[in-house]
């Protein structure tokens, strides 16, 4: 290996299989013990009391249902959640960082997890060292505070370590890799990018209705409790089966439901280039309703290309080119820099970039770049960088600054961006002139931002280009006004967007917004966005970001442009109304459990139903609100709101006509079928699974429920429950003896009646009177 030409293939894969991958193995929990788990907590805490009551009161089918039911709930629980983790895994392992290496004789991106021990890498300002690296040309200072616990940046030259994991805060070097993997010096599990995974908002909205659910249902039980101690009746009824009610109370499918859920969402999104580092940042772009967007990258190509040639002399094209190439590098993979020399290479220039002895990269402080070089037996300096810095760097008189500050505002107005070129020797320095680049909108980015505000989105595009050149791109991508930050800006004095922001305008920006009650997105790439990534609700990397802003970020775009954006906005509504569906529907059939159960007890005088079937209905019909993840739903045409007072009205007056409905079905089963004993139990078992389903059904669609279609998963896993519950009603089923063809089709047609067409335009009537948006 030599330093010019980097690693072979074959001394990669040899190396490989000496040192291994760069990565620590995580330590993951043995399967076994994440599958015991799930006998463990407030459901399964529920049924195995049930299954304890029933032993102590003999009631050895109640047992038998009871173990049951709870052993394939945890084996079904397991699998799906193991499925989701996996789609998970697979999605993080994209997120890995890319690092430049060189291999064989190239500047080539791979990979961080790629790297061997002798790998020549080139790391700069943002980037987060990939392993143990020595450094070999150029100067570093980098945070370590995450390693070390040491605030301050700590600066690395030639032959110092920088450690893997250090975040560089300014500079570039190229270094060789030392070690990675579990031999870097901290030995421990430094994940680049990790999936942050925080309790999701919607599951601490859906917990709270939960807990008031529960306290309602507590309710009613105690009070039947002591009416069934009042008549004088045996507990042997009453306390498993109050047990049963406390349980429907308690969101079983849950954890479940949102973790396939917003799998289904990041795999779906994955597919199409958007990977999502935070499986709840799909939800919350339900809800997001303002959004910040870069304009290169985002709006634009990002593809640099030099558009005009402004050299101070005439005839000073080539002079001006060389110095722009002299400054520039390869390695760093910078547009600019990658506009310049590939327009060298095009026309074949000579830039002579072998004779330059040092590069110094670019630096906030100085805005410049600098290549030092020889030239007839002098050293000599090529500089690129902002206008103002290169002129001031270059002593250049008042006729030459007038001059070319004139020529940028031309080309601003044209949308170019300017860089100027100047030189020096030992004698003196001399001013070249300016080179226009221009990064032009992408070819969709007009239709996919009109698509972004017929979702209700509103669009700010941030730059740090003038306003001259930010307002003429606006133009022709249909934004409004772009106005320059200013202190005491409210968002309504902001319609296209802020031209000129620094990294604290945009943080600034984001908590003007969400001071003003708006849900933010923002698109970032560079380590200064960090911030404002974290900020945001929805902090969105995009294609050619920064490690750091990866890092900071909950979504990360894998191609260029808004396309991305607008998946993530549609997956998110969907995943919304899917959660939105099962918060309802959870609501609803919680009345419906325990209004039944409690009102044909008082009226009555008895309880027409059991524990086991009760706990067999819980399963059938949790299972199926699981295939709600994958559910066709029509995605709201604004932002999604949590609107939890009108849908919990909505849930209750729902569940309350369904315990009207149910309650009637079964006097007609008891008075006019003349249903006696236990086929009472199977009657009121069938009334409570079919209303169930079918209640599925309706609330899954806003308007009339034939109005769209569900996935094949739910109508598959529905279906299958309703052969069931017509086999159990004919057949008979441990103690729910068969009642007969006749009297289970009828429990199935009364229920549809019921559930689809006079709660379907109950559900609708509603709507329209409690939620603004059904208005």
């Amino acid at each position: 290996m030599t330093e010019s030409k980097g690693l072979t293939s074959a001394e990669v894969d040899m190396k490989r299989h000496e040192f291994g991958w760069n990565e620590v193995a995580e330590k993951k929990p043995q399967r076994l013990v994440l599958f015991l788990k799930k006998f463990w907590g407030p459901s399964a805490w529920m049924i195995e009391l049930i299954a304890i009551v029933s032993i102590a009161l003999h009631k050895s089918n109640d047992v038998i249902i009871s173990i049951g039911l709870l052993a394939v709930n945890a084996i079904i629980s397991f699998f799906e959640e193991q499925h989701a983790e996996k789609t998970v895994s697979l999605l993080k392992q994209r997120l890995q960082i890319a690092v430049t290496v060189l291999r064989n004789g190239n500047w080539e991106q791979h990979p961080a997890r790629e790297l061997v021990p002798g790998d020549i890498v080139r790391i700069r300002l943002g980037d987060i060292a990939p392993a143990d690296l020595k450094v070999r040309e150029g100067e570093l200072s980098v945070d370590q505070s995450a390693l070390t616990g040491e605030s301050g940046d700590i600066s690395k030259t030639t032959n110092e370590i920088v450690y893997s994991g250090s975040l560089v805060r300014r500079g570039e070097i190229t270094a060789e890799v030392l070690s990675t993997g579990a031999k870097t010096y901290f030995g421990r599990n430094i994940e680049l990018i990790q999936s942050a995974r925080p309790k999701l908002h919607m599951e601490e909205i859906v917990s709270r209705l939960v807990r008031t659910l529960f306290l309602v249902v507590s309710l009613l039980v105690c009070i039947t409790f002591f009416i069934c101690i009042f008549r004088g009746e045996s507990l042997g009824e009453i306390l498993p089966l109050s047990l049963v009610l406390l349980m429907s109370a308690v969101p079983v499918a849950l954890p479940v439901m949102f973790t396939v859920s917003t799998a289904v969402a990041a795999k779906t999104l994955g597919r199409k280039g958007v990977l999502v580092t935070r499986l709840s940042a799909a939800e919350d772009a339900a809800t997001m309703d303002t959004l910040f967007v870069d304009k290169t990258g985002t709006i634009t190509q990002n593809r640099l290309t030099v558009a005009e040639l402004k050299p101070v002399m005439a005839g000073g094209e080539q002079d001006l080119l060389k110095c722009a190439a002299l400054a520039s590098d390869h390695a760093t993979l910078d547009s600019i820099d990658k506009a310049i020399l590939t327009y060298c290479e095009d026309r074949h220039i000579d830039t002579e970039i072998e004779k330059r002895t040092q590069f110094i990269p670019f630096s906030p402080e100085t805005r410049r770049i600098e290549g030092v070089y020889g030239e007839a037996g002098r050293k000599m300096i090529a500089t690129k960088g902002a206008l103002r810095e290169v002129l001031l760097w270059s002593n250049a008189n008042a006729e030459t600054v007038d001059k070319m500050q004139a020529l940028a505002e031309q080309g601003a107005q044209q949308g170019f961006r300017s860089i100027a070129v100047a030189k020096s020797s030992e004698e003196k320095k001399q001013f070249l002139g300016l080179i226009f680049l221009q990064d032009p909108p992408r070819s969709d980015s007009q239709d996919l931002i009109k698509k972004l505000k017929d979702l209700g989105i509103q669009i700010m595009m941030l730059t740090g280009d003038t306003q001259p050149v930010a307002q003429e791109i606006a133009k022709r991508v249909g934004l409004g006004k772009i106005l320059v930050w200013q202190e005491g800006m409210k968002l309504n004095d902001i319609s296209g967007g802020l031209a000129q922001v620094f990294p604290e305008t945009k943080y600034r920006a984001i908590e003007v917004a969400q001071q003003e009650k708006h849900i933010v997105g923002m698109t970032g790439d560079g380590i200064n966005d960090a911030p404002a990534l974290k900020k945001a609700e929805v902090g969105i990397a995009v294609y050619s970001a920064a490690d750091v802003a990866k890092s900071a970020a909950s979504v990360v775009l894998t191609t260029e442009g808004l396309s991305g954006i607008v998946d993530l906005i549609e997956n998110g509504r969907a995943v919304f109304q899917r959660i939105q569906t099962w918060v309802l529907n959870k609501i609803s059939r919680t009345v419906l459990k325990s209004g039944f159960v409690i009102g044909a007890y008082l009226i009555f005088g008895k309880f027409v139903i059991s524990a086991s079937a009760m706990i067999l209905i819980v399963f059938m019909t949790d299972f199926a609100k699981i295939s709600l993840s994958t559910d066709n739903v029509r995605i709201s045409s604004k932002p999604d709101t949590w609107e939890l007072r009108p849908l919990a009205i909505l849930g209750a007056l729902l569940g309350v006509a369904m315990v009207v409905e149910s309650l009637a079905i079964l006097w007609i089963g008891i008075h006019l079928i003349g249903l006696k004993g236990f086929q009472i139990h199977t009657y009121s078992f069938l009334v409570l699974l079919f209303m169930a389903i079918f209640s599925v059904t309706s609330v899954r669609e806003k308007k009339w429920f034939w109005c769209s279609r569900p996935s094949s998963l739910l109508v598959g896993v529905l279906g299958l429950d309703i052969i069931l519950g017509i086999v159990i009603g004919i057949l008979g089923l441990f103690e729910l003896p068969g009642i007969g063809a006749l009297s289970t089709f009828e429990v199935l047609l009364l229920s549809f009646v019921s559930a689809l067409l006079i709660n379907d335009g109950v559900k609708i009537l509603l709507r329209k009177l409690l939620f603004k948006q059904d208005k």
